[in-house]
């Protein structure tokens, strides 16, 4: 009996190699993200934490708290709201999407590209630092999505299949996915204390956090939880914003290429969320012209936001 004990390996471990046989070029992939973002940790959390650079960690956790507030009164919102349509289910999804895709573009990569210019002094090599930022952000998201048990509202479960993980864990985790590169963005963005690019991050992400805390709310509710527990859960969710923002920080505050790379790999991070994860959901029920719609403006917004603040 205790050599058949020993002989078995957990459920999550077997899954686990075989994910990785059947896809291995993700999974050295997300190898290699893991790696690069432990380097980044590594030089930078000591940054980070310098006296003189304390104050930006700070800045840090008030942003990644701002979507965790955001996040809960989105979510509380939900005693009012008992009800909201499939279409403007997906229209605020939709809005959601354009701000970050927005916030990416314009927010992120944009400054990560004048920073790693003005360090290198040319654009081609600077252009390639940012680039290779993005690509580590997108095998990170990648890699995480194969290898995390998660389940979607309609496209159902994904990831290693684990009977051991129930329905309302795997959307919870699905959350947890979906948030942590947008706090990982808040981080980078004060990571160098520059408010013309963590105002507009951190304002976008808040904003479209509301919407998507009571999505989350009446998405539990849709398998069948309670009320309370749907609230608490999405209330919940937002906690991974303040820590996503911690690693951001400690992710760019390291050598002057870091502050460059991290923003390329938050912006890659959060495009790949949107869309892989949110536009499709949105346009699975038949109401694509209404998520698009609510997607532009969410852009709009968000272009007009970091002219405004920036």
């Amino acid at each position: 009996m205790q050599n058949e004990a020993v002989a078995t390996p957990p459920p999550l471990l077997t899954q686990w190699r075989a994910q990785f046989q059947a896809h291995k070029p993700v999974a050295w992939g997300m190898v290699v993200a893991l790696l690069a973002v432990l380097v980044l940790l590594a030089f930078g959390s000591w940054s980070a934490f310098r006296q003189d650079n304390r104050v930006y960690v700070g800045y840090a956790l008030v942003g990644g708290a701002a979507g965790f507030v955001a996040t809960a009164a989105g979510a509380l919102s939900a005693f009012a709201i008992r009800t909201v349509s499939t279409r403007a289910q997906d229209a605020m999804l939709g809005f959601a999407a354009g701000m970050m895709l927005a916030a990416s573009a314009f927010s992120l990569l944009l400054p990560g590209l004048e920073s790693a210019q003005a360090h290198l002094g040319s654009g081609v090599l600077g252009s390639l630092v940012v680039v290779f930022g993005l690509g580590l952000g997108v095998l990170l998201m990648l890699g995480l999505d194969y290898f995390t048990p998660h389940a979607h509202e309609t496209s159902g479960a994904h990831g290693p299949e684990l009977a051991r993980v129930s329905g309302v864990w795997l959307f919870v985790l699905a959350i947890i996915l979906h948030n942590l590169p947008e706090g990982m963005a808040i981080g980078v963005s004060f990571a160098q204390g520059d408010m013309s690019v963590a105002l507009p991050v951190t304002t976008a992400i808040a904003i479209q956090d509301i919407p998507e805390g009571l999505a989350i709310a009446i998405a539990l509710r849709a398998i069948g939880q309670s009320l309370r527990a749907s609230v608490l859960i999405g209330v919940l969710s937002g906690l991974m914003e303040p820590l996503g923002a911690l690693v951001g920080v400690g992710m760019a505050s390291g050598f002057p290429l870091a502050y460059s790379i991290s923003l390329g790999l938050a912006g890659g991070a959060m495009i790949f969320v949107v869309s892989h994860e949110v536009i499709p959901e949105t346009h699975r029920n038949g109401h694509e012209t209404t998520a698009t719609m609510g997607l532009m403006l969410g852009f709009g917004l968000m272009m007009f936001l970091d002219t405004a603040l920036g």
